[in-house]
């Protein structure tokens, strides 16, 4: 198996189904963009969050929350927001690793579904594909932590 198992044979965590949650595509002035030649690039930034919620005993929603905004000389190219969720069954997991898995490592499986996802509602929206770079969650969640242990100072 792909995913190390305890003493007692079980998994430290499943997948049991991944969804769309939401998903919007604007593309506020299509004519203007794709006819017009240039070879000025856009100016694209991406927020990604993840979040995490229990629906059950041992049982969670994962959530990759991802926002693409496309502009060009200061006017919207395109915006795509996408809410990508994964419900995820923890195994006999000792209690100091329960975050880390839903909010590092369910991410990292659920991430190159969500990426491929918004790949191709920018390509449906008329745009070259856009292909999200691979995110580091260790990082993300250590920097949200950081921010929460701030707002409690």
């Amino acid at each position: 198996m792909s995913q190390s198992q305890d003493q007692d044979g079980v998994l430290p965590f499943v997948i049991r189904g991944q969804y769309i949650k939401d998903l919007s595509f604007e593309n506020p002035n299509p004519l203007k963009h794709l006819t017009e030649e240039t070879d000025k690039k856009p100016s694209i930034s991406v927020d990604i969050q993840a979040k995490a919620g229990a629906v059950g005993e041992n049982t969670f929603e994962v959530v990759l929350e991802i926002q693409v905004d496309a502009k060009r000389d200061n006017e919207q190219m395109f915006l795509t927001e996408l809410s990508y969720a994964g419900i995820v069954t923890l195994g006999n997991v000792a209690e100091e690793h329960v975050e880390p898995l839903l909010m590092i490592h369910c991410p990292s499986l659920l991430f190159p579904f969500a990426r491929n996802i918004i790949a191709d509602a920018v390509r449906d929206g008329g745009f070259a594909p856009l292909m999200l770079a691979p995110v580091d969650f260790a990082y993300l969640y250590q920097q949200q932590k950081a921010g929460v242990q701030q707002k409690a100072n």
